[in-house]
């Protein structure tokens, strides 16, 4: 009776593995294919060097974000041709396109947001999230501009996705 307890228990634990198999195997990077098309291999080449490929396009965006995420993957040390540099945003923005994004509220953005979206480096992000967190809310963009070290002209040029 144990020997036929322990058979029946074998057998269950055994279809669970079977059932939860496929389940992993879908979610692991192997399914996580990059689609054809020029700018593929220099993706592949560049971005699974520091970190897999689904995160490297789980972040869907312009032609300026992703402008903006190859130029920090250079400061970080990414090597790379002035063609694969190219090829690769021309690549990301066809195939990982950013949806509807909702414009960026500058007094309540997190610093990764305003470094994305508006093309910010990082000591700028700082500086305007402690500006408004010592001045208060942002009204109009000339109080975005009053932010020390903020280059006026990244926020000028990102005015139509600024909100209040």
């Amino acid at each position: 009776m144990a020997q036929t307890a322990r058979s029946a228990g074998t057998i269950k634990k055994n279809m669970r593995l079977a059932l939860l198999l496929p389940i992993a195997l879908l979610a692991s990077p192997v399914f996580a294919q990059l689609p054809d098309g020029p700018g593929r291999e220099e993706v592949e080449k560049l971005c699974k060097n520091c970190h897999e490929l689904a995160r490297s396009v789980s972040k869907k965006q312009d032609r300026d974000g992703w402008q903006t995420t190859f130029n920090k993957m250079v400061a970080f040390g990414m090597k790379h041709s002035d063609q694969e540099m190219t090829v690769v945003i021309d690549y990301l923005t066809k195939n990982y396109p950013a949806e509807a994004v909702p414009p960026v509220n500058v007094n309540t953005a997190p610093a990764v947001e305003l470094e994305s979206r508006l093309g910010l480096r990082r000591s700028q992000a700082s500086a305007l999230i402690r500006y408004r967190n010592e001045k208060g809310n942002f009204k109009t963009i000339d109080d975005l501009k009053k932010v020390p070290g903020i280059d006026a002209a990244k926020i000028e040029a990102k005015k139509d996705v600024i909100v209040f």
